[in-house]
């Protein structure tokens, strides 16, 4: 700011004196009640001195600058911009370290009283850090994957497709992954899934796969970030022929009734009969044939615990007589799958996921690569999900021998693609949910889906 040149010695350092205390109120360094103060006394003196001093005067003051608004909680650095492809950490979006929350709903009939309950309301500020690690992980997804939408094109091959979400990640969460240990500081929960057309899940390119998206490809998008092992799981659609838009629809319209009807002390078995009724309504035509959506039955939804993407609870996604209850404090990924072929998946195509068993037995291994391959996938996953892709970029080279010794002794789990019959299209959507004590939180949700 600068001073006023005001005729005289004694008006020289009341102007200062007044110019310095207006700083500090500015940078938040004198509280509100002295600010008061200041304003009144400069009020008094406009009103003594009849005004301000006249435009041309000598000694006449400058124009002061206003002040720019305070930054709202999860608003982000307008100064600071994302890049495309994005490579800004968010961390540096928003320098407060304060996140946007999810999409918030109220828990309805029994448990409504939980929105205003003190006890509960204080349970969840106890959860501020463990809330705000999610809300990172959910702004690192939304912004990789409405950059993915906009850019992903037929003609691309899944190679560039999968490294350009993933190195994406990366550079958001602030961890290449590449040092031990990194990876499990944050990066990616769970490896691209890019699987197209009557592949369901699972399916992401191994190296020197040569797959081209082509134009009536329906390809489903499946990624999780995660902080601190707080895994984002969240999954898409996309399609660039408008015949299966109704496919879409089918199942987007199933995955919101999922998570409308979820909550604590709700029975899984009556999300999923709610789910498969919206889901079933639909039809599409494709080729002049009617054809219903059908929800897979053979798959579902699952909780999430910490560094690990299932927990051991799942969400059916048609009708059952599960009677197992959501319970506060869980963590879920609520997701659906239509298909246009029987509605049913088999173990298909060459396996690229995998993971480490939380319980995977202590058993002597023999083969001294997969003793070393165990000890990479310890260091650098934990117990994260990761592909094949993941052992190339750290330098692993012939690890398949040692790979499928590790799944045999049941240390490593498999997760091979799943796929209906051949000539079906499947879509896919998907969300993370916290069942927090007072609200239901969709943290994943964005102005896209």
């Amino acid at each position: 700011m600068n001073i006023p040149k005001v005729v005289g010695a004694l008006a020289h350092i009341y102007s200062v004196n007044r110019s310095e205390t207006k700083n500090a109120i500015s940078n938040g360094h004198i509280s509100s009640v002295s600010a008061k103060a200041e304003n009144d006394d400069s009020d008094k003196d406009k009103d003594e001195d009849g005004g301000n001093i006249e435009a041309g005067a000598p000694g006449a003051a400058k124009k002061k600058k206003k002040r720019k608004p305070k930054k709202k909680k999860g608003e982000a650095d307008d100064s600071k911009t994302q890049t495309a492809p994005p490579r800004v950490p968010v961390s540096n979006l928003f320098p407060c370290g304060e996140y946007p929350e999810g999409e918030i709903a109220e828990y309805r009939n029994e448990n409504s009283y939980r929105t205003t309950n003190e006890e509960k309301r204080q349970l969840d500020r106890m959860n501020k850090d463990f809330l705000n690690e999610y809300r990172q992980g959910a702004e690192v997804h939304r912004q990789v994957r409405q950059w993915a939408q906009k850019n992903i094109k037929p003609g691309q091959s899944l190679t560039e497709i999968a490294e350009g979400i993933e190195d994406s990640v990366r550079a958001l969460t602030g961890h290449q992954g590449l040092e031990e240990g990194d990876n499990i500081k944050g990066g990616m929960g769970f490896p691209t899934g890019l699987s197209i057309n009557h592949c369901a899940a699972h399916y992401t390119p191994n190296a020197g796969n040569k797959t081209i998206l082509q134009q009536d490809d329906v390809m489903k998008v499946d990624f999780g970030a995660h902080v601190n092992g707080r895994i984002v799981d969240s999954a898409f659609t996309m399609t660039f022929n408008p015949v299966y838009d109704n496919l879409l629809a089918a199942v987007k319209d199933a995955t919101n009734t999922g998570i409308r009807e979820a909550g604590i002390d709700v029975r899984v078995g009556d999300i999923g009969a709610a789910i498969q009724e919206a889901m079933e309504s639909y039809e599409v035509e494709i080729k002049g044939q009617s054809l219903p959506v059908k929800s897979i039955r053979n798959l579902n939804g699952h909780d999430i615990v910490q560094y690990s993407i299932h927990g051991g609870k799942s969400v059916p996604i048609v009708k059952s007589n599960d009677q197992t209850k959501m319970e506060e404090g869980e963590i879920f990924a609520i997701e659906t799958f239509g298909s246009t072929g029987k509605g049913f998946v088999r173990d298909d195509m060459e396996t690229s996921h995998y993971a480490k068993r939380a319980d995977a037995p202590n058993v002597a291994l023999r083969i001294s690569s997969a003793r070393s391959l165990l000890n990479t996938i310890t260091k650098n996953f934990g117990t994260l999900p990761f592909c094949r892709r993941y052992l190339d970029r750290l330098g692993h080279d012939k690890y398949l021998l040692g790979l499928n010794n590790l799944v045999s002794s049941g240390i490593i789990e498999a997760y091979p693609p799943l796929c209906d019959v051949k000539g079906s299209h499947t879509a896919q959507f998907e969300h993370t949910i916290l069942m927090r004590p007072t609200v239901k939180e969709v943290i994943s949700r964005g102005d896209d889906y």
